[in-house]
C-alpha cells in the first residue's frame, strides 16, 4: 500500500529553554491510501498541534513530514501554498463558509482559485453533491441550513479538489447526534467508495468509531493504536472506550 502521509521523529517544542514545552515528543506513523484515521485524546495531549503542523498551520521543530512523498516541512512560499491549495483538504468544526455565497459557490469556490473551467466545475459540484446528499441546499445561502447541512457543503468543498489528505478537526463538535450520524456514513461513503484518504481529530468516542483506525495521544506522544479490522461499529467503539480508561479519561469529556 502507498503512504499517503508520513510523520518521522516530528517534535515540537514551544518557550524557551527555562520554560520549555514539549507538545509533540518524537511523534512517528504512517497514513495509508484510502484509511479513515481518527486521532484521540485529551485536551493538551497534543493532538492539535499534530494537525497544525500537517496542516502546515505550524512548523515542526524537528523531524520530516511526508505527503505524498514530498517533504512538506521543506516547502516555502508558492511551493507550499500550491501544496495547501491542491494537496490537502481541510474540514474545520465552526464550518468556515462564506455567508455571501451559496453552497454551490462555496464549494465552487476552490476550483475557481484553480482556474477550472465552469464545465468541469460544475460536472464535479454535482457528483460531489450527490455523494454528500446536499443536492437540495446547493442554492441557499448559510444561514438557510442546519447545521448538518453547512458540515456536508464544508465537506464538499474539501473534497473537490480530490486531494491527497483530508483533515477534519472536531467535524462533529458543532452538530447534533442526528447530523452527527448522517455527517460520519457520508465520511464512511467517502473513504469507502471513492477511497478518500481522512485524518480526523475528535474528542468523542462515537465520532471515532466511525473510522478504521484510531492513534492515541498522550502527553505529546503516541500511546496506543487500534484498527477496526472485522469488528462492528459497537464493538469497536467498545474497544475505544477500553483505551479511553486506560488513559484515565472520561468518554464524555476527556477524550
Amino acid at each position: 500500500m502507498e503512504n499517503i502521509l508520513k510523520l518521522e521523529r516530528i517534535e515540537k517544542y514551544y518557550g524557551s529553554r527555562s520554560s520549555l514545552t514539549k507538545a509533540i515528543n518524537d511523534i512517528s506513523f504512517t497514513v495509508e491510501r484510502g484509511e479513515f484515521v481518527a486521532i484521540m485524546g485529551a485536551s493538551g495531549s497534543g493532538k492539535t498541534t499534530l494537525l497544525n503542523v500537517i496542516s502546515t498551520i505550524d512548523k515542526v521543530t524537528s523531524g520530516h513530514i511526508y505527503v505524498g512523498g514530498v517533504d512538506i516541512t521543506k516547502l516555502k512560499g508558492n511551493d507550499l501554498n500550491r501544496f495547501r491549495r491542491e494537496e490537502l483538504g481541510f474540514i474545520f468544526q465552526d464550518f468556515n463558509l462564506l455567508d455571501t455565497l451559496t453552497a454551490y459557490e462555496n464549494i465552487a469556490l476552490a476550483l475557481s482559485i484553480q482556474n477550472k473551467k465552469y464545465k468541469e466545475i460544475d460536472a464535479r459540484i454535482k457528483k460531489v453533491a450527490k455523494d454528500l446528499d446536499i443536492e437540495s441546499v446547493l442554492g441557499k445561502y448559510p444561514y438557510q441550513m442546519s447545521g448538518g447541512q453547512k458540515q456536508r457543503v464544508a465537506s464538499a468543498r474539501a473534497m473537490i479538489t480530490s486531494p491527497k489528505l483530508v483533515l477534519a478537526d472536531e467535524p462533529t463538535g458543532a452538530l447534533d447526534s442526528k447530523s452527527s450520524k448522517m455527517l460520519l456514513e457520508r465520511f464512511q461513503y467517502l473513504n469507502q467508495e471513492l477511497s478518500a484518504t481522512i485524518l480526523m481529530v475528535t474528542h468523542d468516542a462515537f465520532t471515532a468509531s466511525y473510522a478504521s483506525r484510531v492513534v492515541f495521544i498522550k502527553d505529546g506522544k503516541v500511546f496506543s493504536e487500534i484498527h477496526r479490522g472485522d469488528n462492528t461499529r459497537k464493538e469497536f467503539f467498545d474497544r475505544i472506550i477500553d483505551v479511553v480508561t486506560l488513559l484515565g479519561g472520561d468518554q464524555h469529556d476527556a477524550l
